[in-house]
């Protein structure tokens, strides 16, 4: 037997020794350092791959190879994807939320390792989005798996799961408070004791991992003033109107470019065009090349000239006027870098663009405000807080947000404005659009949990399962005779009326024909006579909430199912739903 095969065995017994609030806690460790472990070789990968391409670039003159580059990444990417997972990888917080919807919290095996070799393609070579969405669905499918191979139940699963995310996101940015958060706020775990343990667990062996590979320097090393003027609240308020504003444009533009590139059909029109733009974007403005990390780092140190490197702009670098231009530019079009890198086959989030585009929301801001209105905002300080101030409208949270700026750079002084900024820019980009980039297909499908409960449990319901097709219908050129026949069969009082090709054509209640039925001499009357058209008819796919605000409108317990030709499929009814959703929280509770 193999050295590992004998350490897993040992690892199962040591597990069963123990109770079930023992053994998560020590698979929760175990999860975080796994990973941990994945998101060190996931920016091993990716930083050898930009080494390589990138490295003996000269400064001072642009580059052309930025306009091949990012196509070529894409394409890569596309094909890894396509002839080697031969499954969906992209959107990866989006699909860890749907795994714990609809899946039993259960992740393919291969997203512990795949989503890091096509996200660090896609970024290595230009591609304009984040690491972030890829190693949370590593970290998640790691947790995912544990429990699988360990045959724990949905709940189990689930924490495990949520353990991975939250020691993924951890690890990337040296945060645990922050990816403990980002699993309350965003994933929707529920908050408990027997929960909350294992989760700071996890994310506290996934930063460990990170300071010993890492080191302990945090991911933005910049000075933060340590006491903020109150003086600059109005303008700290401001910033959070901008960074409101600018969120609805990045999950708005991002919609839009999805929706485009996904009616092209052939993915190399996609390759074709998705690469043309990015190449000339990033060609423009090569701040854009992937991630955006060192671009808003050295943009808090002060050093604008280094945002200039490689651009058609390096002579103007010290121009005022030019500058303002470039970071607003920037920030507009890093948006449309994402999306068309998302939408043209690329495997990344957008957890990095939007603080990318944050922080040159924030350092425009202040720069605009300095250059024109000879104030004293200070560059780093509104940089940090418009990260966090975008970020908080694109994924609809602001605590994550807030604790994550102040994990990322020290700067726990800033406390007050981030949180001024943040709680402003939330409310405005919600009052727009109150679904998060990573939400808003999952709540139209009726797959969101959240820490709603009812609603919770009703994203579990299957709907396809609550149907009753017990129903015996009734031809709609019979009469009562007939119908009495099937009536005399029949365990139900509401019987279904169907033409030749299976069409609903109404529906007969036994209270409306029990009084003839016992007269013989009116059993050649037409069975139309007593049909009627149902108060409501349901469509299969339906969200379960508004079949049982249908149920409420029309004062019924049950209403037939048809397909989009109107041919019958079968009945819902009111309690046979209700028994449902009491079954699935017994489960869920359980």
């Amino acid at each position: 037997m193999r050295l590992i095969d004998r350490l897993y065995l040992r690892f199962l017994r040591l597990v069963r020794r123990l109770n079930d609030r023992q053994m998560m806690m020590v698979l929760a460790v175990v999860v975080g350092l796994l990973a941990g472990v994945g998101t060190y070789l996931f920016e091993l990968l990716l930083h050898l791959i930009r080494w390589a391409l990138t490295s003996w670039f000269d400064v001072e003159t642009e580059t052309y190879l930025y306009l091949v580059y990012p196509a070529l990444g894409i394409i890569l990417a596309s094909l890894f994807v396509k002839y080697i997972v031969r499954d969906n990888i992209s959107e990866g917080v989006t699909r860890v939320l749907y795994a714990m919807s609809k899946r039993s919290s259960r992740i393919k095996p291969h997203n512990m390792w795949t989503s890091l070799v096509g996200g660090a393609t896609t970024i290595g070579f230009g591609g304009s989005v984040g690491p972030e969405a890829p190693i949370v669905l590593t970290g998640a499918a790691i947790g995912s798996n544990v429990g699988r191979a360990l045959r724990l139940n949905y709940k189990q699963s689930t924490l495990l799961l949520c353990c991975g995310a939250g020691a993924a996101v951890a690890a990337i940015f040296k945060a645990p408070i922050a990816g403990l958060v980002f699993v309350l706020e965003i994933l929707a775990l529920e908050m408990t004791a027997g929960s909350i343990i294992p989760l700071l667990l996890a994310t506290i062996a996934g930063t460990t991992l990170a300071f010993s590979l890492r080191g302990f320097d945090p991911i933005i090393a910049v000075n933060v003033p340590e006491v903020f003027q109150i003086r600059n609240i109005p303008m700290y308020a401001l910033l959070g109107l901008a960074c409101g504003l600018v969120a609805y444009y990045f999950t708005s533009v991002n919609s839009a470019v999805a929706r485009f590139f996904g009616r092209m059909g052939a993915m190399w029109k996609k390759w074709l065009l998705g690469g043309a733009i990015l190449g000339g974007l990033i060609f423009l403005f090569p701040s854009l090349y992937g991630e955006g990390y060192e671009a808003f780092g050295e943009l808090m140190r002060g050093r604008m000239d280094t945002l200039f490197e490689n651009s058609l702009f390096y002579k103007y670098r010290a121009i005022p006027w030019v500058i303002i231009f470039y970071l607003v530019a920037a920030l507009f079009l890093k948006v449309v870098a994402t999306a068309t890198t998302n939408a043209a086959g690329g495997v990344g989030g957008t957890f990095a663009p939007s603080l990318f585009v944050g922080a040159f929301t924030g350092a425009a801001t202040a720069f605009l405000c300095n250059y024109l209105f000879g104030m004293e905002l200070p560059l780093v300080s509104f940089t940090l807080v418009g990260m966090a101030g975008v970020m908080a409208g694109v994924m609809k949270a602001p605590l994550t947000s807030i604790f994550l700026i102040a994990e990322l750079s020290n700067g726990y002084g800033l406390f007050i404005p981030l949180m001024v900024t943040t709680a402003i820019s939330f409310m405005i980009d919600h009052w727009l659009d109150p679904d998060s980039i990573y939400t808003k297909q999952l709540r139209q499908r009726g797959e969101l949990l959240s820490h709603d409960k009812d609603a919770s449990v009703m994203v579990f319901l299957e709907f396809d399962k609550l149907i009753e097709t017990g129903f015996l219908p009734i031809g709609v050129g019979d009469t009562l005779g007939d119908a009495v026949k099937v009536i005399s069969r029949a365990r139900r009082n509401v019987f279904p009326v169907l033409d030749a090709d299976g069409g609903l054509a109404g529906i007969v209640q036994l209270d409306d024909v029990r009084v003839d039925m016992f007269e013989p001499s009116k059993y050649d009357t037409p069975v139309t006579a007593y049909m009627i058209e149902p108060p409501d008819r349901i469509l299969p796919g339906e969200q379960v909430a508004s079949v049982l605000r249908s149920f409420d409108e029309t004062a019924t317990w049950t209403l037939p199912v048809v397909d989009k030709e109107g041919r019958y499929l079968g009945f819902l009814s009111k309690s046979r739903i209700l028994a449902a959703y009491r079954e699935q929280l017994v489960e869920i509770s359980q």
